[in-house]
């Protein structure tokens, strides 16, 4: 890890001894152990009943996988998304990822854990950032969330190769930019999570997916923090 993030990391845990918790949406005192005050706490959007390969949300109760999971199966066998990317989710998702803002991170991991997926979790792997990226923007988010997770981590995946962003992109022209992206370093474990930040088409995770499977992993699932719906 850069230098950066590890002092700031060190900084942030100094101060949070020496300063009482602090609503991070709109500043009033946290509650229950979190930078949440109650009522911010209370008005999360937390992910409800949801497809179970993609995490989109299902409005029909008795859907267990969408229609588009349906016609064509996602390369991982289930997907968990804690959250829906609405509000405060989605501007605390921003400010942690560009803005270096390492205590919404945080507390991001901390609501993660507080709606963790149905199944176990013995091992996960980031969603790995391309070297360029990384000296850019200073750490990886989903490396982060994972590092505060209280679970195993393997870092085997690595991005190959450096493509452009995804968020002006639709959803055809995402799954070519990272076509053939990602490869892995060594023997690949029988079974992943997959941990990111944010699922919006799902283009990352599924080719991320098919490159673990390819490599010989056996079971691959995906965790996200939030899922656009």
């Amino acid at each position: 890890m850069p230098a950066f993030p590890r002092a700031a990391h060190t900084l942030q845990a100094m101060l949070r001894l020496l300063l009482p918790l602090r609503c991070l949406v709109c500043g009033d005192p946290g509650h229950d152990g979190l930078d949440l005050c109650r009522a911010c706490l209370a008005g999360l959007p937390w992910s409800g009943r949801a497809c179970l390969r993609c995490a989109l949300p299902l409005p029909d109760a008795a859907l267990i996988v969408c229609g588009s999971c349906r016609e064509e199966a996602p390369p991982q066998t289930a997907t968990h998304a804690s959250l829906l990317y609405l509000p405060p989710v989605d501007q605390l998702l921003v400010r942690y990822k560009f803005h270096q803002d390492l205590a919404a991170g945080r507390l991001l991991a901390q609501l993660m854990q507080r709606a963790p997926p149905p199944w176990p979790c013995p091992l996960l792997v980031p969603v790995p950032l391309h070297r360029r990226r990384l000296r850019q923007r200073g750490y990886n988010q989903a490396a982060e969330l994972c590092r505060l997770l209280p679970l195993p981590v393997w870092h085997g995946l690595y991005r190959r190769r450096h493509t452009a962003p995804q968020s002006e992109r639709t959803a055809e022209q995402r799954r070519e930019n990272l076509f053939d992206a990602f490869d892995v370093d060594g023997p690949v474990p029988t079974r992943l999570t997959v941990v990111d930040d944010v699922m919006t088409t799902g283009s990352t995770v599924v080719e991320i997916a098919e490159t673990l499977r390819c490599a010989g992993a056996e079971e691959v699932r995906v965790w996200v923090c939030a899922r656009v719906p």
